[in-house]
């Protein structure tokens, strides 16, 4: 990465220079009605200060065999506490118990580590009711676990937890209940020897085009050496890369963008369209999240708020590939349901905006169902059979009816039991959001090895949501370097008055990934890819006869694909049932609905 760094400061004035196109307010076809006319660029603070590279520190690792066990009895003890010996198979003298329901109580162990490295952390506990426990390592949160109900002793194990030689304190506190604690146990862990960096670069498509191809092969050769920068934009300005720019000196490389399906009118997701595309032209990476307002006359992205249910859409019939005529044909006939039609109807406009970025030249990461393992989703309440049916359908319709070549499958679905056909992703991501804490950067890498047993080696594994950004020492110590992390749009990295909001990611949290050895940021990608700046940015697209005209929305979104385009899908859909008729709303999550 050194490297990196001393072409960073040679071009840093080059990117600079050429403005990022997604940062105009005014709408493309604004731009393009006179090209003579200048379109005024808002400006983009510079950053105040200049930083230093940071490269990846951490203690020296020195493993060791470890196994020491650590009495609860003797333990600190916080609150109410006393010591029972009632129940069956407990260690030592007895165990602790009496917690209070409000939370203040705790016991606090007090360890030894012989040398840096990392460790497994058993508690044995019993519950009589499921209890949320929280653990601390050294004043500050580590994690959080769920107990058994049956009221018997069970060993809880964190895995891979680092620590340095010598005294650190750990602190076990259940939050909503009352438990019994007898040990807690210190093993050196091995965990993390089985994380690997060697992921398959062939796409799930095997008719995918070469800009995606290149895209996923740039991913996998610099999988495990880099943590690729990224942010969600809430809109189709760039004003939260903007930001970072400001605070750290340097841009992102993936810009995520959440589409929706229109109603009525194409004009606010052609402005997404756009901006997803002027990224791209400037050198960064696209990202496109799906959070698909259901298709029904309640409509919400989340199950409390929305009416559809997604088993009654769940059909045997091949429907993946046949034209919205025939969909039409067998809803007529009652052979499908009005749920099906309706999801049919909402993917195929869909497909209309992510061809139109095929269109236009742009790869994109394209994650649809997120976190389907949750019931908070529509998608996901229905269980994880119809959430598989869903991803089916969905993968087999834009791949082999839309041929969209340009997409770079994300499953989202983290768990087991959501597992999709391998064969139909690229990347296993994962969100995380910790509720009202702040910097937990070093925190990720549970969530790492724990993915990978799920999707397998072969698959990159990134962090596709997060509140708060990675650290990179940590990513590399814990050998968590995911592919690449994308920080949530909102209360997550601005405040109301559109500054920098250090809520969740302190400001020198921000300032050292961005600029540390570990992160690859526009700049260095650009470099790496050797791209070389547009001699114009206006959304006007010339054609052969040397004209210049703006397309239509209905025209942008067409495709190559068979018969169907975003246009036919949309005049279809006045034409579906009543409640299909209602069914998309122009709005995406807002970020404070996020949760963890």
């Amino acid at each position: 990465m050194n490297r990196l760094r001393y072409i960073a400061a040679l071009t840093a004035a080059a990117i600079a220079a050429v403005p990022l196109a997604g940062c105009s307010k005014s709408s493309s076809s604004d731009s393009a009605a006179d090209s003579s006319e200048t379109t005024e660029v808002p400006t983009v603070p510079e950053p105040t200060a200049t930083f230093p590279d940071y490269p990846i520190t951490y203690p020296k690792i020195e493993e060791t065999q470890a196994g020491t066990l650590y009495e609860a009895e003797k333990a600190t003890l916080k609150g109410p506490l006393v010591i029972e010996y009632d129940k069956d198979n407990y260690s030592g003298e007895g165990y602790v118990t009496g917690f209070t329901n409000d939370g203040s109580s705790s016991v606090i162990f007090t360890i030894d580590a012989p040398t840096n490295q990392h460790y497994d952390i058993s508690f044995n506990v019993a519950a009589d009711k499921t209890v949320d426990c929280l653990v601390g390592l050294n004043d500050s949160s580590l994690t959080s676990f769920k107990t058994r109900a049956d009221g018997t002793f069970t060993q809880v194990t964190l895995k891979g937890v680092f620590l340095t030689k010598g005294k650190s304190s750990i602190e076990l506190r259940p939050k909503n209940g009352n438990i019994c604690v007898d040990y807690l146990k210190l093993e050196n862990s091995s965990a993390l020897g089985d994380i690997s960096y060697t992921a398959d670069s062939s796409l799930s498509n095997k008719n995918a085009g070469e800009s995606a191809k290149e895209l996923m092969k740039f991913l996998t050769d610099n999988y495990g050496k880099y943590i690729i920068t990224g942010q969600y934009a809430a809109d189709d300005d760039n004003s939260e890369l903007d930001l970072i720019y400001t605070e750290t000196g340097k841009y992102p490389v993936i810009r995520f963008s959440n589409f929706y399906v229109p109603k009525g009118s194409f004009d606010e997701s052609f402005k997404l369209i756009e901006a997803c595309a002027d990224w791209h032209r400037n050198g960064g990476i696209s990202g496109v999240s799906w959070y698909w307002t259901s298709p029904s006359k309640k409509s919400s992205i989340y199950s409390a708020e929305s009416d559809f249910d997604l088993s009654k859409a769940v059909t045997d019939k091949k429907i993946a590939l046949l034209t919205q005529e025939e969909i039409r044909g067998l809803y007529g006939e009652g052979k499908i349901s009005e749920q099906t039609y309706s999801l049919i109807l909402d993917i195929d406009n869909m497909a209309g905006q992510l061809t139109s970025l095929k269109n236009k030249g742009v790869p994109v990461l394209w994650r649809p169902l997120p976190e389907g393992s949750g019931d908070w989703y529509w998608w996901g309440k229905s269980g994880s059979d119809a959430y598989k049916w869903l991803w089916q359908l969905l993968y087999d319709r834009l791949t082999t009816y839309f041929e969209l070549d340009n997409l770079i499958w994300i499953w989202n679905g983290q768990s087991q039991s959501t597992l999709v056909d391998r064969k139909t992703f690229d990347i296993a991501a994962v969100d995380f959001y910790v509720d009202g804490e702040r910097d937990y950067g070093d925190r990720f890498y549970e969530k790492f090895g724990g993915l990978q047993k799920i999707a397998g080696k072969d698959k990159l594994i990134a962090l596709s949501e997060c509140g708060s950004v990675p650290d990179a020492d940590s990513s590399f110590r814990d050998k968590s370097v995911w592919s690449f992390f994308a920080l949530w749009s909102g209360e997550y990295i601005e405040n109301e008055k559109g500054e920098y909001s250090d809520k969740y990611t302190g400001r020198k949290s921000l300032i050292r990934l961005y600029n540390s050895e570990g992160a690859l940021t526009l700049d260095e990608y650009r470099e790496l890819t050797g791209y070389k700046p547009p001699e114009t940015t206006a959304a006007s697209e010339e054609n052969t006869d040397g004209s210049s005209e703006t397309a239509a929305p209905s025209e942008t979104t067409s495709g190559t694909a068979p018969e169907t385009t975003a246009g036919t899908a949309a005049a279809d859909t006045t034409a579906a049932p009543t409640e299909t008729a209602q069914a998309s709303q122009t709005s995406v999550p807002a970020a404070s609905d996020k949760k963890e």
